[in-house]
């Protein structure tokens, strides 16, 4: 398992993030107009990978429809400001100009408004009035109290997502949510995640779910590392995730169960590391909130930065680089993976000879660390 000796009383195994990793060329290649990066999960098709994050910063109502227009999945948070407020603006105009010092406690009070469960019916409304697919997140906490106004909102597919999210969660001062009964009861799909191991993700495809989030703090807004002193570098987390996958494939007799990257996925060389080591689709927050229709103003933060009791994210400046249709579709006019994502999967499918994702998943990899300075 590559383990490397801490100390004398600590052995540690030797994980990579995606800087740690390269694709490699193969004998053939293709015509990037040959590709196909089409994805579907469950009964719903969408002609790119790409799941845009529940986060503030990067969704809102017009924005998951420009996006779902575009051929994504877009997945809006239902704890978040637009479920909190008639008309958020002020407020997201407000966040993007606040002082660093001043922006975790300002997002504080700001968050602390009820969910009002008129506007998640309004909101998803919405969204499945102008024809795109219909995704809502909570997390596992609020789950239980607020999933059945989701569902009677007419909601496509349903996410459950936090940081971390275990299907053996163990509390002493309430009863936790109980994932596998509840998938099994509900009508509709579900994704679920994070999970960063192969016997933690294993433990959620068991539950039922339709996918499993790999990542654990790895998003540009996040502090984890540095609060919880917890990461998982997202090369080897997909790898161990795809293995359950493969694993559970036929302890199932043949049920798929997706993986989807949720965290660290900045650039599109990110997304075809993400693929590339066995995920099918991946769920991008900070790429997507640089648009320059995104909420955020520039600006990008998800649910930790503004936790009423420890923070575990901020506020952090990403810049609008380019339109939405731009970062997905270019032209580009930069060299630095930011724009024109599909265009950037297309091309590296093609330079190493694949046409179709599933087989893109079996691309070689190298171990080749990329030195920043």
């Amino acid at each position: 398992m590559n383990e490397i000796e801490i100390g004398r009383g600590k052995r540690a195994r030797r994980a990579y993030s995606f800087d740690d990793v390269a694709v490699v060329p193969s004998r053939r290649t293709r015509d990037p107009e040959e590709v196909s990066i089409g994805w579907q999960i469950d009964a719903y098709h969408f002609d790119l990978p790409v799941i845009a994050a529940p986060m503030d910063s990067v969704m809102s109502p017009e924005t998951a429809i420009a996006f779902g227009g575009h051929g994504g999945l877009p997945v809006l948070d239902l704890e978040g400001l637009w479920t909190r407020y008639e008309d958020p603006a002020p407020l997201l105009a407000e966040i993007a100009t606040l002082e660093p010092a001043l922006a975790t406690a300002r997002m504080q009070e700001i968050y602390q408004a009820e969910i009002v469960p008129e506007l998640i019916v309004e909101r998803l409304r919405t969204i499945r009035e102008a024809g795109v697919t219909v995704a809502g997140a909570l997390t596992p906490q609020r789950t239980q109290q607020l999933w059945k106004t989701v569902v009677d909102a007419g909601v496509d597919l349903f996410v459950i997502r936090g940081t971390t999210v275990s299907a053996e969660h163990v509390s002493s001062r309430a009863e936790p949510l109980n994932l596998k009964r509840f998938i099994y009861e509900l009508d509709v799909p579900v994704i679920v995640g994070g999970a960063a191991s192969y016997s933690a993700a294993l433990h959620l495809m068991r539950t039922g779910a339709a996918g499993v989030l790999v990542g654990f703090g790895g998003g540009a807004a996040h502090t984890t590392r540095r609060t919880l002193g917890i990461h998982a570098p997202m090369a080897s987390a997909i790898a161990d995730v795809a293995a359950a996958r493969r694993d559970y494939l036929d302890e199932s007799g043949g049920r798929y169960v997706h993986v989807i990257a949720d965290g660290g996925v900045g650039t599109s060389g990110d997304i075809v590391k993400a693929i590339a080591c066995g995920s099918d689709a991946v769920m991008l927050g900070a790429a997507l909130a640089r648009t320059t229709e995104a909420p955020g103003r520039g600006f990008h933060w998800g649910a930790e930065a503004h936790h009423p009791e420890l923070p575990r994210g901020e506020r952090v400046e990403v810049g609008a680089v380019a339109s939405l249709e731009e970062v997905l579709f270019g032209p580009s006019k930069v060299a630095d993976g930011t724009t024109n994502l599909v265009g950037a999967l297309r091309r590296a499918m093609a330079t190493t000879g694949y046409t179709e994702l599933k087989d893109f998943q079996r691309v070689e990899i190298v171990v080749a660390p990329y030195d920043v300075d």
